[in-house]
């Protein structure tokens, strides 16, 4: 904001003999020996000399070029004696990046030590403006601006009042640390003043990050009642920074969050943690139990070792089932490393990860914590290591080979532990046979050997071998056209493999709810996973159709299904694997680009056709709608909770008028006759802001907590920041 003061300052540069110039002559000036490449391009009606004042003067369309920078003004006089620059008149001060600044009156002398603007505004390069009756530059890099109107929204006109801006009776910029320090701020959002503040304070706008306190936030909690948590940014260093958010309330002890981040030179890390001393508390806030410190920490880090190797940690602990969610803390069930948690279930991971032009393998260290009722930590394994390696050869004309190994090593303080190790090869080739056919020929093989403990299994140790031979055979059609593209491609796949390879010993951790569909439809191996594995002989047909219009809208879909010489008890109805026959597997997609797309994948009864499953998702962002719906339902026979599973998931918003936007979501569980979360309300925006009124709504129980609901108020000033929520329980 005082780069005014730079600007014209470089006009007290030039010498008194430059002025000399007839009007309308452009004159180039050297600047004196200590900056001898600084020179000042000076162009106006008319350049005079006063002797008696030893001043110079410039009036009449001034413009004066300073490395790329432009000051325009009616008069500029510089006096030699006091060595002052002096420009009146419309002054207008044009910045290399486009940013302009005004002011009636500017007043600075040539060591930029001290100066003055009257009627000073700027746009700044982000689109904001700033206007102050009188800016001041002091010895000490400190700047001063009275009477100051910040905002970043588009001023059109005089009579134009902005969405909001901020009001202040004083600023200071001080340019070493640069900070803006305002006194007595007042945010007004419409011209009605909301927010008074008797000291406010933000980083210039064109510094880097810095140290300050962040927008508070703060409500009323049937669980926390009255609450407040202010935050404070640490900027400690260029690599690092600390947010640290203390909160008080009125119904239990305070609350202290921090979030710190890290970044090294191969890599970087960050921490969300909280610490609390306090005792449970249910929905309503009534306190039960003994006082103690609780807590939690969600972190993850990822690091090169080099161009090829990685390594990396995540971090989800946390002192008490429910603590999360008596805090409405944010996090849980986020991927922080190779492996992603299940819902309501903690993962703590390290890793490490290397990829060449012929190799991968990645290893980790598991460690669950569960939030689940009826979790116990004895019950839930520590994984250390997981891992997996392959190292694969292009053969040529003989096709393509690869080895790999892997290897689960699961303790428990009670149950079943085993440790796994498999090692195996693959081999295939692809061949474009007479006529168009492609012939696939693959092999794989792979021993498995699980150490177990005698007392639970049975049996101190298993092995086996397993795999399949066969071949893939396909007849990829292709219909170009004027209007669409038509791609045709019939499959089948057989395959001979080992049989009786499930043994009753053999733990199952890593297949129980794994379920068989088209992604796995021409795969030797139904089962993706290790501990279950699909041997005996099976057939799988199906076909993959594409139809790609000219005009954009695409259309894809894969049907199919599996048959198999025999069954094999070890698999359940919910794999879609028992018996002989595979449920129809399906799977179509409808593109139209923003506007609309349509994702489907569905399972049909093998017999008589009926939906066992199906996943629908719906996309769209077409002109005043930006919408996603998602359905879901699993037949009573093949879901996993042993009763029909069927809910809806809706979320989006609809602009109203070009700046008021209605907003809905929901999120239903249609069985159980309940709303796991539901909101409605609406929203304003425009260049510069953005607010919103949303009402949300939750059924769930979770042992000591029950439903919720709340009414939040948040509201999004550019430049400034986003302001708290009100809201109740």
């Amino acid at each position: 904001m005082a780069n005014w003061l730079l600007y014209a300052a470089a006009l007290g540069l030039v010498s008194s003999g430059a002025f000399s110039a007839q009007a309308q002559e452009t004159s180039e000036v050297a600047a004196p020996a200590a900056a001898p490449t600084e020179h000042v391009v000076l162009e106006a009606d008319y350049i005079y000399e006063i002797r008696e004042e030893n001043s110079v003067v410039a009036e009449g369309n001034v413009e004066a070029l300073y490395e790329g920078r432009v000051l325009r003004a009616d008069r500029i006089i510089y006096n030699k004696t006091t060595d002052r620059v002096r420009a009146t008149g419309n002054v207008v001060i044009v910045d290399t990046d486009g940013s302009q600044q005004f002011a009636d009156e500017v007043e600075v002398n040539s060591d930029l030590a001290d100066g003055y603007a009257i009627g000073f505004s700027a746009r700044l390069p982000e689109g904001a403006t700033i206007v102050a009756n009188s800016a001041i530059r002091k010895k000490d890099g400190v700047n001063a601006l009275e009477q100051v109107i910040y905002t970043s929204c588009q001023l059109c006109g005089d009579d134009t009042t902005p969405t909001w801006s901020l009001r202040a009776r004083r600023a200071v910029l001080d340019q070493e640390s640069q900070m803006i320090s305002y006194r007595d701020a007042v945010i007004e959002v419409g011209g009605i003043p909301v927010f008074y503040l008797p000291y406010l304070s933000h980083p210039d706008p064109t510094s880097d990050r810095r140290s300050g306190f962040l927008v508070p936030s703060g409500g009323v909690s049937s669980k926390l009642g009255t609450f407040y948590q202010q935050p404070y940014y640490w900027a400690i260093s260029d690599s690092q920074d600390l947010t640290i958010s203390p909160m008080v309330s009125a119904n239990v002890n305070p609350m202290l969050e921090l979030d710190y981040r890290k970044r090294f030179y191969s890599g970087g890390i960050k921490i969300n943690t909280s610490i609390t001393h306090e005792a449970n508390f249910d929905s309503d806030g009534i306190r039960f139990g003994d006082e103690k410190w609780r807590g939690h920490i969600y972190g993850k880090g990822l690091f090169a070792i080099s161009p090829e190797w990685k390594w990396g940690f995540g971090v989800e602990t946390q002192s008490d089932d429910l603590y999360d969610r008596r805090y409405d803390l944010d996090g849980q069930g986020e991927r922080r490393g190779l492996y992603k948690s299940q819902p309501r279930r903690l993962l703590s991971q390290l890793f490490a990860v290397g990829q060449g032009d012929s190799y991968y393998t990645d290893v980790a260290v598991l460690d669950f914590q569960g939030l689940r009722e009826g979790d116990t930590a004895e019950s839930l394994p520590t994984v250390a290591p997981v891992l997996f390696s392959e190292k694969y050869w292009d053969l040529g004309d003989y096709g393509f080979a690869a080895v790999n190994a892997s290897s689960a090593m699961l303790t428990r303080e009670s149950g079943l532990n085993s440790q796994r190790v498999s090692v195996g090869g693959d081999w295939s080739d692809l061949n474009v046979l007479p006529g168009g056919f492609t012939f696939e020929p693959f092999a794989e093989l792979r021993g498995d050997y699980y150490a177990l403990n005698e007392d639970v299994s049975g049996e101190p140790d298993v092995s086996r071998a397993v795999g399949n031979a066969g071949a893939r055979v396909s007849y990829p059609l292709i219909r170009p056209g004027k209007v669409v593209d038509i791609m045709v491609e019939p499959t089948v796949m057989a395959a001979w493999g080992f049989s009786n390879v499930n043994g009753t010993a053999i733990p199952i951790e890593d297949s129980i709810l794994y379920e068989f569909d088209e992604g796995d439809l021409f795969e030797a191996n139904g089962f993706g996973n290790y501990d279950l594995y699909e041997g005996d002989g099976k057939v799988a047909a199906g076909v993959t159709a594409r139809a790609v219009f000219k005009n954009g809208p695409e259309f894809s879909t894969t049907l199919g299904r599996r048959w198999r010489s025999r069954t094999d008890p070890n698999f359940d109805v919910a794999s879609n694997l028992d018996g002989t026959s595979s449920d129809w597997v399906a799977a179509a997609t409808a593109d139209f680009g923003k506007a609309l797309r349509v994702d489907t994948r569905m399972r049909l009864d093998d017999d008589g056709y009926k939906l066992n499953r199906i996943d629908a998702r719906i996309s769209t962002s077409y002109k005043r709608l930006v919408a996603v719906a998602q359905y879901y339902n699993i037949n009573e026979r093949i879901s996993p909770l042993g009763r029909p599973d069927e809910g809806v998931f809706l979320r989006g918003e609809f602009q109203v008028t070009n700046r008021y936007s209605f907003i809905f979501g929901q999120l239903r569980d249609i069985v159980g006759d309940l709303n796991a979360k539901r909101e409605f309300g609406v929203a304003y925006e425009d260049d510069c802001s953005r607010f919103e009124l949303v009402y949300q709504r939750s059924e769930l129980n979770d042992r000591t907590l029950g439903p919720s609901e709340s009414i939040q108020f948040r509201f999004s000033l550019k430049s400034i920041g986003d302001f708290g929520s009100s809201e109740f329980d």
